[in-house]
């Protein structure tokens, strides 16, 4: 039997999946069902808080708090929305964090979770200290809010060590909030982002080795710039508990990025059986205000 000592000291890569202390895909019980929702990521340049600065917002606009955000859900029938840290005012706290939480019911929109911008694959040390102190603290916002899911990032590999040390560490540093987490009430989706888990063996691995109910996979529709994205999606599929739909994907050695198939991102989480938020993530360079309604319209019969 591999001890953590022991996993955490090994490459993830010299390992079977069958050698993990693995967690089983997801099995739910009925038919897949998916429910709209959408990012405020995709309005990302109208918000009065980018990452703790405040930014002046394009095109003129009146700046947007995450209140605005839960009030165009509201007006768009939109169920769920996902409120990116990115865009809480710096100073947040328990008061704004019940307001919000205030609103959306009021609103009868649901907050399908929230996000954070960590790095898990840093040498040990201070800097990674801070991102797991930072990513713990959203998951106390979260619970405040009601939010029930949080997606992270295991991150880029930092120079100053291997990518197995960075994909130890990142596990290490993941498992430590999960045991957090699990005492709030909150999932924690590690994203397919890039870095260290820019194809799926590296998330898959990490995410079976977790120990804890409360893990899973961010699945973002977008984010694997390898030959075939679809075929590395259905490969993380059986273990999402979150869903963000990009509208395009750009394959490796691909000059531009090609439209995204919908409908066939929309069949890999059925034939998951997958069951929960299917959540707009609006990127492209066309007005979000104009684009992000229509493509909500195109999605409704789509997931009913």
């Amino acid at each position: 039997m591999i001890t953590r000592r022991h996993f955490l000291s090994t490459s993830l890569g010299a390992l079977s999946v069958s050698t993990l202390p693995a967690i089983e895909p997801i099995k739910r019980p009925g038919k897949s069902r998916m429910q709209l929702g959408v990012a405020a990521y995709s309005f990302r340049e109208y918000f009065q808080w980018m990452r703790d600065k405040e930014q002046k917002p394009k095109g003129g606009r009146k700046p947007w708090s995450i209140l605005d955000f839960v009030d165009w859900c509201g007006d768009h029938n939109v169920p769920g929305a996902e409120l990116t840290s990115y865009f809480f005012p710096k100073d947040v706290d328990d008061a704004y964090l019940l307001e919000v939480k205030r609103r959306a019911y009021l609103r009868g929109v649901q907050i399908a979770g929230t996000a954070v911008g960590n790095n898990f694959a840093l040498p040990k040390g201070g800097k990674l200290d801070e991102q797991i102190a930072y990513t713990k603290k959203w998951i106390d916002h979260s619970a405040v809010m009601g939010a029930p899911h949080i997606r992270v990032f295991a991150g880029p590999q930092s120079k100053e060590i291997s990518e197995e040390q960075a994909v130890a560490n990142c596990l290490e540093s993941y498992q430590e909030c999960l045991d957090y987490a699990a005492k709030k009430g909150v999932f924690l989706g590690l994203e397919n982002h890039g870095g260290i888990v820019a194809k799926p063996d590296n998330l898959i691995k990490m995410v079976q080795a977790a120990k804890s109910p409360w893990a899973g996979i961010n699945l973002d529709s977008g984010n694997f710039h390898t030959a075939d994205p679809y075929a590395d999606l259905a490969k993380i599929a059986p273990y999402a508990v979150n869903v963000q739909l990009k509208m395009e994907i750009k394959r490796e050695g691909a000059k531009s990025a090609e439209a995204s198939d919908v409908k066939r991102v929309i069949q890999i989480m059925r034939d998951a059986n997958y069951q929960g938020w299917f959540t707009l993530e609006f990127e492209t360079k066309e007005d979000p205000f104009v684009r992000v309604p229509e493509i909500c319209d195109m999605l409704r019969p789509l997931l009913g």
